[in-house]
C-alpha cells in the first residue's frame, strides 16, 4: 500500500463510493411504495467499517441524522450477529429496535455484510421511513405514548434474507403488524434492491482498482476528515459556551423540558456537555444516545460543510451525556417524537458555536416537522372499507445569518428529505389542500430578516377520519440573535362542524375526530431574526413589503 495516495485517485475514488450510495438512494426512491420514502425521500445509504461498524461513506441525498445513527445500527447488527455465528454471505438484517439503531420505529435499518475471497471487506446499509409499523396511532406519532410498544411493533435485529433467500417467517411477523402490508412489502423490497445494487457497485469497483487500493482511500478520507475537523475546531478561541432551550411539552405533562449545551474549545478538541439538560420524560420527545450523537454529527457537518461525512466528523469531539436525560433515554421510555428533541439539540449547538465565532451564527430555524397523521376507511363502492394513512411532515422559515435572509419554507436542518408535495398526497388520500402558502411576518425581523412560514389548510373528503399532530415550538419561539426578533411559534387548529379550536397541549393532540368538510390548518413558524431590526435597509423593507412578506399584509 502506498504511504500516500496521489490525490488524483483519491478524489476519483471518493466520487465513486459516493456514487454508490447515492445510486442505493434512487433505487429505492424510485421502488417504495410510501411517499415518504418515494416523494419526500426519506431514507439514507453507506458503506460502513467491517471492524467498528463506523460510517465511511454516505450519499449526497440520503438523510444526513440517518447517517449519524447508522453506525449504531450496524454494531448492533454485528453484536446480534456474532452470538448467533457471525455474518455470512447472502445475510441481510433488518430491525428497528430505536434503542439499537437511533431514531424512531419507523425507521427500519437493513444491514448487509459484503465479502471478498471470504473475507469480510464492509457493510452497506439501508435506513428508511416505514409508513406504519402498528402501535396505537396511525403513522405511528402518538403524542400521548407512555412505552415504547405504544408507539409501534419493536422488531430487534434479525435475518431477513439468509443465504439470499427471504425468511417468510419474518416476513409475516412484519406484514402482520402493520395497517398497510402492500406499503410495507414495496417499502422492503425497494431496500433490498438498492443494497443488492451498491454490492454489486462495490464488487465492480473493487475489481477495478483493487481491494487494497480503495481501502486505502476510506483510511485517507477518514484521516482527512479527522484533520479538517481539527483545524476548524483549532480556529475557534478556547473558553466554554454555554446555551439552551425548551421543548414545549413532552405530550403527556403539559411542562417545558431543557436542552442544556456547555461546549468547551480546548486546542483542536470539542466537548459537548449535555449534563443540565431535563431529565427522560414520561411521553415520546425521548431520544436514545445514539440518536442524540447523530444530531452532534448533522450540527457540526451543518457548521464545518466542507469536512468529508464519515466518521472521522466526531474523532475530535468528546461527548458528555449522562445516562437518564430526556437525550439518553431508556427502554421502555417512548422516543417517537426524536425529529423535535434533535431539532432542538441543533439549535443549541449552532447557537453555543456562534458565542465561540459570531461570523457562523445562525438564528433559529422553525424547529418542528409536525408529523400530521390523518387515517381512515375508504366508503367508495371500489374500495369500501379499505384502511388508509396520509402522513406527512411540513415546511418553514430558517434563520437568519451573517449573508442574508433566512430561507423560506424550507426542510428542517436534519434533513434532505422534501416536502411531500400536495399534489400527491390529493392525488394518493380523500384530502383537498384549501390553502398552502407562505406566512407573512413569521420570519423575525432583524437586519437580516428570519425566512417565512408556510400556511396549510386540509379539508376532509371523506365521511370520517382521526387526525394526529405531533409539533413544538408552541410555546418557545425559534430565536433571534445579535439583537434579531423572534420568529412567530406554531399554531395548530381544527374546524369541526364550523368551529375553530386548538389542542390543550398546543402542539400535539391525539385522536381529533373530523367528519367530511372539516379542516385541519398548520401555521408554521418562520426563522429568527439576525441583527438589529434598525440595521435592515429600506430597499429591503420596501422588497419584503412588495412581495407581501410583511405580517399587515396576512
Amino acid at each position: 500500500m502506498d504511504p500516500v495516495m496521489d490525490p488524483v485517485t483519491l478524489a476519483v475514488l471518493r466520487g465513486r463510493l459516493e456514487q454508490i450510495a447515492d445510486e442505493m438512494d434512487a433505487t429505492l426512491y424510485r421502488s417504495a411504495f410510501n411517499p415518504i420514502i418515494a416523494e419526500a425521500h426519506d431514507a439514507c445509504h453507506g458503506l460502513y467499517d467491517a471492524i467498528t461498524g463506523d460510517t465511511l461513506i454516505q450519499g449526497k441525498s440520503g438523510l444526513p441524522v440517518f447517517v449519524g445513527a447508522m453506525a449504531f445500527a450496524v454494531r448492533a447488527a454485528m453484536r446480534v450477529a456474532a452470538e448467533r455465528g457471525g455474518m455470512q454471505p447472502g445475510d441481510v438484517w433488518l430491525f428497528n429496535d430505536p434503542y439499537e439503531g437511533g431514531t424512531h420505529a419507523n425507521d427500519f435499518k437493513l444491514v448487509k455484510p459484503c465479502f471478498r475471497n471470504g473475507q469480510l471487506y464492509c457493510f452497506l446499509a439501508s435506513a428508511a421511513h416505514w409508513h406504519d409499523v402498528g402501535g396505537a396511532v396511525p403513522g405511528n406519532y402518538n403524542p400521548a405514548a407512555t412505552e415504547c410498544w405504544q408507539e409501534a411493533v419493536q422488531i430487534p435485529p434479525v435475518r431477513i434474507l439468509r443465504d439470499g433467500v427471504l425468511d417468510d417467517d419474518v416476513l409475516a411477523i412484519l406484514r402482520a403488524n402493520t395497517r398497510l402490508p402492500d406499503s410495507l412489502w414495496g417499502d422492503l423490497n425497494g431496500q433490498l434492491a438498492a443494497l443488492d445494487l451498491g454490492a454489486r457497485r462495490l464488487d465492480g469497483l473493487l475489481d477495478e482498482y483493487g481491494d487494497a487500493k480503495v481501502a486505502q482511500a476510506l483510511v485517507e478520507l477518514r484521516t482527512r476528515a479527522v484533520r479538517l475537523m481539527r483545524s476548524h475546531i483549532g480556529s475557534l478561541p478556547d473558553g466554554r459556551y454555554s446555551f439552551e432551550d425548551v421543548l414545549d411539552n413532552d405530550g403527556v405533562k403539559d411542562e417545558l423540558l431543557t436542552i442544556a449545551l456547555d461546549m468547551t474549545v480546548a486546542g483542536d478538541r470539542l466537548t459537548l456537555d449535555f449534563s443540565r439538560t431535563s431529565a427522560q420524560c414520561a411521553g415520546p420527545v425521548n431520544i436514545s444516545r445514539a440518536t442524540a450523537v447523530a444530531a452532534c454529527y448533522v450540527a457540526l457537518k451543518h457548521v464545518f460543510p466542507d469536512v468529508p461525512a464519515n466518521a472521522g466528523v466526531l474523532d475530535a469531539v468528546d461527548f458528555v451525556i449522562p445516562d437518564g436525560l430526556v437525550i439518553s433515554a431508556s427502554r421502555p421510555r417512548p422516543v417517537g417524537g426524536y425529529t423535535e428533541t434533535i431539532l432542538r439539540m441543533i439549535d443549541v449547538i449552532f447557537s453555543a458555536t456562534a458565542l465561540a465565532d459570531p461570523q457562523r451564527a445562525v438564528a433559529h430555524a422553525y424547529g418542528t416537522i409536525n408529523a400530521l397523521s390523518i387515517a381512515g376507511h375508504r366508503t367508495d363502492d371500489k374500495r369500501k372499507g379499505q384502511r388508509w394513512v396520509m402522513f406527512s411532515f411540513f415546511g418553514g422559515g430558517h434563520g437568519g445569518h451573517s449573508d442574508g435572509d433566512g430561507l423560506s419554507h424550507g426542510n428542517a436542518p436534519i434533513s434532505t428529505a422534501t416536502i411531500p408535495p400536495m399534489e400527491i398526497l390529493e392525488a394518493a388520500y380523500p384530502v383537498r389542500f384549501t390553502q398552502w402558502a407562505l406566512r407573512p411576518g413569521s420570519g423575525g425581523d432583524g437586519q437580516h430578516r428570519g425566512g417565512l412560514g408556510a400556511i396549510y389548510e386540509i379539508e376532509l373528503l371523506e365521511d370520517s377520519a382521526e387526525a394526529f399532530i405531533f409539533g413544538e415550538r408552541g410555546k418557545s419561539a425559534p430565536k433571534g440573535i445579535h439583537g434579531g426578533q423572534p420568529a412567530l411559534p406554531n399554531v395548530f387548529e381544527y374546524c369541526q362542524n364550523g368551529e375553530w379550536k386548538t389542542p390543550p397541549m398546543v402542539s400535539k393532540m391525539l385522536g381529533i375526530h373530523l367528519k367530511k368538510g372539516d379542516r385541519v390548518r398548520l401555521q408554521t413558524p418562520g426563522g429568527g431574526g439576525w441583527g438589529t431590526p434598525a440595521e435592515r435597509t429600506e430597499k429591503d423593507r420596501a422588497n419584503d413589503t412588495a412581495l407581501g412578506y410583511t405580517k399587515e399584509q396576512a
